[in-house]
C-alpha cells in the first residue's frame, strides 16, 4: 500500500538522479512512471544475499508508452533524464526517513550502468554516494557510516 506520492522535475537532458534507497526501519519499495518528457529509470539489486547484488536493470519510461517500475525493498533506484523538461512520479511504501537514506555511485564500475546520454547534471549527494568496493560488506548498506 503506497504511503507517499513524490514527484521529480528536471529541466535539463542527461540529468541524472540516484541511486538511492532507504534501509530498515523505514524499507522503501518504489513504483516510478514518468508524466513528462522521458526517463531512462534504473533499478540495482542491493539485497545482501542475493544472487544477482549488484546486477541492474533498465527500461524507458514515458508519458506515451505508460509503462512503469517496480523497485523493490533493499533495491537501490535512479534515473536519467533523456529529454529537457522530463518529470517522475512515484509512489513509495514508507514515508521518506532521512536517517534512513543510503546509496551507491551512479558510475561504479562494478555496477556497470550504461546512460544512455553524457552526465549533465548530478547533485553533490549522488556523486558521492560510495562504490560497491568501498562497503565494508554487503551488510553495511544496512548501516549508516559516520560522516
Amino acid at each position: 500500500m503506497p504511503v507517499q506520492a513524490n514527484m521529480q522535475f528536471s529541466s535539463r537532458k542527461g540529468t541524472v538522479r540516484g541511486l538511492h534507497l532507504q534501509v530498515a526501519p523505514a524499507l522503501e519499495a518504489k513504483l516510478v512512471r514518468c508524466t513528462r518528457g522521458a526517463i531512462f529509470d534504473v533499478a540495482v539489486d542491493l539485497r545482501p544475499a542475493s544472487p544477482t547484488f549488484g546486477a541492474w536493470c533498465s527500461t524507458e519510461l514515458t508519458p506515451e508508452n505508460g509503462r512503469m517500475l517496480y523497485v523493490p525493498e533493499h533495491c537501490a533506484h535512479g534515473f536519467q533524464c533523456i529529454e529537457d523538461n522530463s518529470e517522475a512520479m512515484y509512489l513509495t511504501s514508507a514515508f521518506y526517513a532521512p536517517d534512513s537514506c543510503r546509496g551507491v555511485r551512479f558510475d561504479d564500475p562494478a555496477i556497470g550502468i550504461q546512460w544512455p546520454l553524457p552526465v549533465a547534471a548530478i547533485s553533490k549527494q549522488d556523486r558521492g554516494w560510495p562504490l560497491l568496493e568501498d562497503l565494508p560488506n554487503r551488510h553495511c548498506i544496512e548501516t549508516r557510516e559516520p560522516q
